[in-house]
This record gives C-alpha cells, structure tokens and sequence, in this order.
C-alpha cells in the first residue's frame, strides 16, 4: 500500500507563525500536508467539521473559541484526530490540563524545527500504528461493489460505535478517498458516514433509557461513547428535541432520525 499522505489542519491567530507552520509541515517530507488553516476558534471548528483532519495543530489563545475548547469539541466529535498545543511559557502549566484530551505533545513558542519535526515523528508512529491495525478489517477493494464498500463500513461503525472510529483511516484502507467514501454512503444510505454513526449511538441510548431504568444518564452516555455527559445531553436533544431526562420520563423509543439540521455545533 502506498505511505498515507495525514491531513494537518492549523489553528493560530498569529499569521506569520501559522503560515511558517505550514511551510514547514508540508516540507518536512514525513507525509503530513496543511489542508486547512483558521485564525479563530470558530472558524477552525466549522472547517474541521468539513475537512476531518488527521492531527489538528491548535494555539491556546484564539478570538471567539479558545483552544481548549476547540480540542474539547473535536475530540468528542472527532475523537480519533491528533491533537497538538501550541502554546507560551506562560501559558504552559495550563496546556498541560488537557492531557485528558489525549494531546499528542505541546509546541512551546517560539517553536524550532527539532521540536515540530520530534512531534510530527511521533503524531506518524501513532497514525501509522492506527492504519495497520486496520488493514485486516477489509476485502480489498478491487473485489468490492460499492454496496459492499457501504455494508463494510456499517459493519465496522455497528462494531465500534463506542470507541474511536477514523473515516479517513478507513477509506484509506479500501484506498479510496474520504471524499468518494461519503459520497457513495450517502448515495446507497442517504445520510454522511459520520450522521450514520452518531445516529447510531443516539438509537442504542434510547433503547438503554427506554429499557435499562437501573443506568444512570451519565452510565449510558459512557456505554454509547460519550464520556462526557453534558456533551452528550446536547447531542441527544439536538437529534430527538428531548432531553436524556425528559425522554426516558416519556419512554417515547422511536429511532433518531438523520436530517441536515442534526448536525452538532
């Protein structure tokens, strides 16, 4: 198989280290290329949504969203993207909090060449340890129709809703594109791949509320792989117009169902 070539998305609202950045991630020749860059908080999270990065690179101090915030979305949202700090000295010990997140490493300012090229290394042992381990979960794709490509996917998704699941990892694997991989899934099952999957663990928490009165809001958000509760309470509100609380007084199972205006913020 061809070396993956990881998509590298840039948050940082000081233009002339974000734009040093990229030129040197994507002349590091270690297989990363800047796909997307955003000087706010905001503006990266709506362009994340978009791109799907593999590793997400992030300055602390943003307008609109800090960095933190914008890791705490993305890795609840997109939990199997790399991330990575950008931050001052001072600033430092407060980076350090979200090793819960499960950082990858931090960029002290200024940044030198040996300290990015050491953590882009290890950010590459980490993604290409992931696209290993997946290799043995497809049929190559030369013998696959479309519809097996789309049955294979929500196979995997069915198997692994409550873990970290990576699109781009897997479409790689069937070597195709992300891109044709969403659209071919939305063709045969008229919603994204990443629609698919979260209306998946909203219908498996429904069912738990609905039948399981013995587990805590908090114990079936963990079950469905939402660690964090009140994250998951929105999501849930979001697709049903309930609360976890107020559905399970309702008892109202009916499936989720998968419409544009679903999408989480």
């Amino acid at each position: 198989m061809a070396e993956r070539a990881y998509t590298v998305f840039i948050a940082e609202d000081e233009e002339l280290l974000l734009y040093n950045l990229v030129d040197k991630i994507n002349t590091a020749e270690l297989g990363f290329k800047v796909t997307g860059t955003a000087q706010t908080g905001e503006q990266a999270w709506k362009s994340i949504m978009q791109k799907q990065p593999d590793l997400l690179i992030t300055d602390i101090q943003m307008p609109v969203m800090n960095g933190i915030e914008l890791m705490q979305k993305v890795h609840h949202q997109y939990p199997a993207v790399k991330l990575v700090i950008i931050s001052g000295y001072s600033l430092f010990s407060y980076a350090q909090e979200a090793v819960h997140l499960q950082v990858v490493e931090y960029l002290l300012k200024p940044i030198d060449n040996k300290s990015l090229f050491d953590v882009l290394v290890k950010t590459k042992v980490q993604l290409d340890s992931q696209l290993r381990e997946s290799e043995e979960l497809f049929i190559p794709s030369n013998a696959m129709t479309p519809e097996l490509i789309v049955e294979a996917v929500k196979e995997y998704i069915l198997e692994n809703y409550t873990k970290n699941i990576n699109l781009n990892m897997i479409a790689d694997n069937l070597h195709y594109t992300g891109s044709y991989l969403t659209k071919i899934f939305y063709q045969y099952c008229g919603c994204t791949p990443s629609k698919y999957f979260i209306t998946l663990r909203i219908n498996k928490a429904k069912g738990l509320l609905s039948h399981c009165p013995s587990l805590s809001v908090k114990q079936i958000s963990s079950a469905v792989g939402y660690e964090d509760q009140a994250y998951f309470s929105r999501i849930f509100k979001k697709y049903t117009g309930k609360s976890p609380a107020d559905y399970r007084s309702s008892n109202d199972e009916e499936p989720a169902v998968v419409t544009d205006s679903a999408e989480p913020e």
